[in-house]
């Protein structure tokens, strides 16, 4: 006697459970937030990718993009409580969790949704997704990353042949840090096949090495993307004069990518300018 109800009980759960937030009470499907606060680049890109920009009320000092974001000088680095209050957010989004953010404005009944940095396109899919299930953007959002993963696949399988056997460095200021294989950016370069000149750097596995300018010019790399253009001025003339630089493989062939900062830091809607990016520099290669 007890199936029935049970069957009839079950999509309704299922249907609260899509607006799930951690650390929070279920919200119901009618609770779409109107007043939401991102202190997450990353995240103001999504919401105006879904077409919930209207609902958007402010948005960290970082979210440079888009223009129209209403940008204000609030910190998701070193938030203030007070100063997200003043917004009154019926949501706030949020990349990371410094001081406990999150639990203070639990605690003062505001919902919070934390998206962490992902390591993986599915990771960055997911929270898309999950940004058009709390926001009422669900289908156009669905139609975003369908968009996204058939744009990315094209240019991959445009390119990879080219790429396959070639290394890249990717900097991420002019004191060389540089990323490896394991993290988002570097599983982007593998996705074409390119060897990460920086894996082997990473003695302690953090991802994040720092080189030395000797060591770049040893590995001399194939391909070369400068993600230190808006921050610090880089560029192919600028990389050329460093000593013994102009050697190197990637600026002798002029396979030197400019990439605005703020592309290759987000795993958003842009990804696909970055995955582009390679993908143009790859066809100049000659095989």
């Amino acid at each position: 006697m007890l199936r029935r109800p049970f069957v009839l009980v079950l999509p309704a759960l299922l249907a609260l459970a899509v607006l799930l937030v951690p650390g929070q009470e279920p919200a119901r499907a009618a609770a779409i937030p109107h007043r939401i606060v991102s202190l997450s680049p990353t995240a103001t890109e999504s919401l105006f990718a879904i077409g919930a920009g209207a609902q958007v009320v402010a948005v960290d000092s970082q979210s440079t993009y888009p223009k129209q974001a209403p940008r204000t000088k609030l910190s998701g680095l070193t938030p203030n409580v007070e100063a997200i209050l003043a917004y009154r957010p019926d949501l706030v989004v949020i990349a990371y969790d410094p001081g406990g953010l999150g639990d203070a404005l639990t605690k003062l009944h505001v919902r919070v949704l934390q998206q962490n940095a992902v390591q993986t396109l599915p990771g960055a899919y997911a929270q898309i997704r999950q940004l058009g299930a709390v926001t009422g953007h669900r289908a156009r959002a669905g139609r975003l990353v369908a968009s996204m993963q058939k744009r990315i696949a094209g240019l991959v399988a445009g390119a990879r042949s080219r790429g396959k056997g070639l290394t890249v460095y990717h900097e991420l200021d002019p004191t060389l840090y540089s990323v490896t294989s394991t993290t988002f950016i570097g599983r982007v370069y593998a996705l074409f096949g390119l060897g990460n000149i920086a894996d082997a750097a990473d003695k302690t596995g953090s991802g994040y090495p720092q080189l030395s300018s000797e060591y770049v010019v040893s590995e001399s790399p194939d391909l070369m993307v400068l993600a230190d253009t808006v921050c610090c001025g880089q560029s192919r003339a600028t990389v050329a004069a460093r000593p013994g630089w102009s050697s190197i493989a990637a600026v002798r062939s002029g396979r030197v990518v400019r990439l605005d900062d703020s592309i290759a830091s987000r795993w958003g809607p842009r990804i696909v300018n970055f995955v582009r990016a390679v993908a143009s520099a790859l066809s100049r290669v000659d095989r």
